[in-house]
């Protein structure tokens, strides 16, 4: 059986998805890093072009949800943002597969993305203001991995701030209220984005196969061209049958294809 955590002070195996994706952030991280130091308005406009921006995406910019999650800014955010991922998504491979767990951080992205659309749309058709902001870095993902460990495994406890023991469904708790809370002060857009993100997450534990979304498409395009190959079968047989008509003979074949032997004693088989 996969053991479930880690200890207090010690982060999960640095393996497969967990790997791949600080991995991935860490590069791109690095990657803006160098470039802001041959060229800060290179930075400037590179963050512009792929970090979320409700606006651009609706003129055009569909990339953006799929890239603004490898758009991090400042040393000490990115540590957090990247520490954090660490140990979410490795207590959740400890119990998972790395392609759940993969699936289970895009979606959370998406969603974060989907909510911050949702309410730059609403928000003005309700007399709301909502500030428009660039969103960046992987807070989203992380806040769904975050969700999906306090509705699987809410009763594990954590060390707050390594200090205070707290199971994961009151850590998951204090998370959305703080998100709620700053619901009503300027930073509407991200909050909302937050929540929509955790809200991603859970979605996906519910309606997402076991064994991840690529299994389950995979286990139905293959089921697909078994569908296919039947009905090929299906209609070659039928052919078969209006030739040997044909030639005097009768030969029948069920539904897959499969041709029905009317005397078992008879030696001659058309196969």
């Amino acid at each position: 059986m996969p053991r479930i955590g880690a200890s207090p002070f010690a982060f999960p195996d640095f393996h497969g998805a967990t790997r791949r994706l600080v991995l991935l952030n860490l590069f791109a991280f690095f990657a803006l890093l160098l470039l802001q130091l041959a060229s800060s308005a290179g930075v400037d406009r590179l963050t512009a072009l792929f970090a979320f921006i409700p606006s651009a995406f609706l003129h055009g910019a569909l990339w953006q949800p799929l890239t603004y999650s490898f758009i991090h800014a400042g040393l000490l955010g990115t540590l957090f943002e990247l520490l954090s991922l660490w140990f979410v998504a490795g207590f959740l491979e400890n119990a998972h597969s790395a392609t759940w767990v993969t699936g289970l951080y895009a979606t959370s992205v998406l969603g974060t993305a989907l909510a911050a659309i949702c309410i730059f749309v609403v928000a003005p058709t309700l007399g709301i203001a909502v500030a428009e902001i660039s969103l960046y870095g992987c807070l989203g993902g992380i806040f769904g991995l975050l969700a999906a460990i306090g509705y699987l495994y809410g009763d594990v406890q954590f060390l707050l701030f390594f200090v205070v023991a707290i199971k994961a469904k009151y850590l998951v708790a204090i998370y959305a209220l703080i998100s709620v809370a700053m619901l009503f002060g300027q930073q509407k857009m991200y909050a909302f984005a937050q929540l929509g993100g955790a809200l991603a997450g859970l979605v996906f534990i519910r309606v997402a196969p076991r064994r991840g979304i690529s299994f389950a498409f995979s286990e139905q395009w293959y089921g697909l061209r078994n569908r296919y190959y039947r009905f090929k079968r299906r209609r070659a047989a039928r052919k078969f049958e209006v030739y040997m008509r044909s030639q005097g003979r009768t030969v029948r074949f069920d539904g897959r294809g499969k041709q029905l032997d009317d005397d078992p004693d008879d030696k001659k088989r058309w196969n």
